[in-house]
């Protein structure tokens, strides 16, 4: 049975302009600035961090790294260095080959461009092709109805509801929305992605 820490190890990714790096505290005041671009940390579905909570949402990410359960990243623009948000793998299990993606956040500025879709990309390619999962799992809150449109035009298959599951940041709990793809699945999701990323935008 696989240790977490042979299974998923820190990787730098790059597509498009966009680059995925391991979060590190060198990332703290990249991060900060990220969130203030559209003070997202006031969205009550989101993990976010609010400014003077960026180096202990960091400290937190590495924590969960050392104990094999998370690996999150930075998004930065690989020309200019900016970073624009953030994502992880999360919940790994190794013995069943299964990995989430989640705690992903873009700055306001960079969302509805082609960063998320390239970020998935990155990630399920990395998770399918590389590490050979079995399946890639998302989830979310079930008022975030962007996010889960933005998951299923992924092609995952959503698996159903896990009822008083969360606690949200404002003290109420969340109805979390399940989501999975399995290894079967990603050809053709991959193929319908670049598509998707690929087009030409008006």
């Amino acid at each position: 049975m696989p240790a977490a820490d042979d299974f998923i190890q820190p990787v730098v990714q790059s597509d498009r302009g966009v680059r995925l790096e391991p979060l590190a505290l060198s990332h703290e005041a990249g991060l900060r600035e990220a969130a203030a671009d559209g003070e997202l940390w006031k969205l009550r579905i989101t993990s976010v961090p609010e400014p003077e909570q960026t180096r202990a949402y960091i400290e937190a990410a590495l924590q969960m790294r050392a104990e094999g359960h998370r690996l999150a990243f930075a998004v930065v623009h690989d020309t200019t260095g900016r970073v624009l948000g953030s994502t992880s793998y999360h919940d790994i299990v190794p013995a069943l080959k299964r990995v989430e993606i989640g705690w992903t956040w873009y700055a306001a500025s960079a969302q509805r461009s082609h960063v998320n879709t390239t970020c998935k990309l990155m990630m399920m390619r990395h998770a399918f092709e590389t590490l050979g999962c079995a399946v890639v799992g998302w989830r979310t809150d079930n008022f975030n109805f962007a996010s889960q449109r933005a998951i299923e035009r992924l092609g995952a298959k959503r698996d159903g509801v896990i009822r008083h599951h969360a606690p949200r940041r404002d003290g109420t709990v969340r109805d979390t929305v399940m989501y999975s793809m399995l290894a079967g699945e990603w050809p053709e999701a991959r193929a319908q992605l670049l598509y998707l990323r690929d087009r030409p935008r008006a």
